[in-house]
């Protein structure tokens, strides 16, 4: 896709499938056993056998190959296999990669998946424990020296830039997570299903770093979910109600880091999803009224306010006001600090129920949705499209 124009990917494939496992803290099995398991369940979701798939993506971070997933699930021939780096930036673009293949005949059916024991497991947000020397260390050696060692340290620093430029405290994340809650609370697969919590609660609970609380981190999670694309002409012969893939753009923005992108002029927005945002309203065709559901990647809450900004729902440093007004359905599903951290992945299942109509906290009339991917490092969104 190119950034100067609409690309032609929107609307030539479609999700027919979605499966996950059970979100869990000590899963008790392999992160292949998950994968199997969540590949398996989105099959069969879709009405399809492991022998209808000839494509697989995942990230580059996930330990089950896409040729071992494709043994120990009984798919045959792959024609099309393919990761996507920088964590959970990558979720939407796995979407991507599969549309690809299917839009330009690479492959028919693709599987996106991605599966992990990351509470029981490596647990990312522990941070740089052992790096080996590359380009990507060399950069982070700008920062760890100085104590800033984990994800939550890293996002601390834009956050507290954030507040100071907009003359916010803290407690304007809070309306992040209170919405989150309150979503996962009425979820049956969520962790926190529930429990709910209070603006005031969020203020209570313990500092991580500074202007972060507890409440502001997304969870640890066990699990795996899996996604299958194929054509939108093939999704109507299948049983359940295909959602159409209007968009799917990746991004990187100018002075690009993982997580520690301080050197740029500014670190009140997110510049990469800045990028992504500008080419999915161009290849839809559509703007921020023009959404009926967000599921916005949050990892961290101050983040979730800069996505809303970069997309154009809100101007700068009016996002939380914007999150208390409930101005637009938002991680219906409790997002990842209420349902479950699966990189993204699960987010993107929660717009297909909204889209289909089964979600849990189903939005009446849905037939759009944006879904964004990682934030502060390279990223990805869709905007999806019922095909009712």
């Amino acid at each position: 896709m190119s950034v100067r124009g609409e690309d032609r990917l929107g609307g030539r494939a479609a999700i027919v499938g979605i499966g996950a496992t059970e979100f869990s803290k000590d899963s008790g099995r392999s992160e292949l056993k998950l994968a199997v398991e969540a590949v398996r369940a989105a099959l069969d979701d879709a009405g399809l056998s492991p022998a209808d798939v000839d494509g697989l993506v995942t990230f580059t971070m996930d330990t089950s190959p896409e040729i071992t997933v494709a043994q120990a699930t009984g798919i045959g021939e792959l024609s099309f296999f393919s990761r996507v780096h920088y964590g959970g930036g990558a979720a939407c673009a796995t979407v991507q990669q599969a549309a690809l293949a299917v839009a330009s005949g690479v492959a028919d059916v693709v599987v996106c998946y991605r599966a992990f024991n990351e509470r029981s497991g490596r647990r990312f947000g522990s941070g740089v424990q052992h790096r080996e020397p590359s380009a990507e260390g060399a950069a982070l050696g700008w920062a760890l020296p100085f104590g800033l060692l984990t994800p939550a340290s890293w996002v601390a620093m834009a956050a507290q830039r954030y507040l100071h430029t907009y003359g916010l405290t803290p407690e304007a994340f809070g309306h992040v997570a209170v919405v989150d809650r309150r979503h996962a609370a009425t979820n049956p697969a969520a962790y926190f299903h529930g429990r709910p919590i209070t603006l005031a609660e969020h203020a209570a609970s313990r500092w991580i770093v500074e202007p972060l609380r507890l409440l502001d981190c997304c969870q640890e999670t066990d699990g795996g979910q899996a996604i299958v694309v194929t054509s939108t002409e093939r999704a109507r012969d299948l049983p359940r109600p295909p959602v159409v893939i209007g968009a799917a753009a990746q991004g990187a923005g100018r002075a690009q880091e993982q997580m520690t992108s301080f050197y740029r002029d500014d670190l009140t927005g997110l510049p990469e999803m800045g990028v992504v945002a500008r080419q999915l309203w161009r290849t839809a065709g559509l703007g921020p009224d023009g959404i009926d559901v967000g599921i916005l990647y949050d990892h961290f809450t101050p983040f979730v306010l800069m996505q809303l900004e970069e997309f154009g729902f809100c101007g700068p440093g009016e996002a939380a006001g914007f999150v208390a007004e409930d101005r637009l359905p938002l991680n219906t599903h409790g997002g990842q600090l209420g349902e479950a951290y699966l990189h993204g992945m699960n987010g993107i299942a929660e717009a297909v129920r909204q889209l289909r109509g089964t979600a849990v906290n189903q939005i009446r009339g849905a037939e759009t949705a944006l879904v964004t991917a990682g934030t502060g490092v390279p990223t990805s969104g869709l905007v999806l499209r019922s095909s009712g």
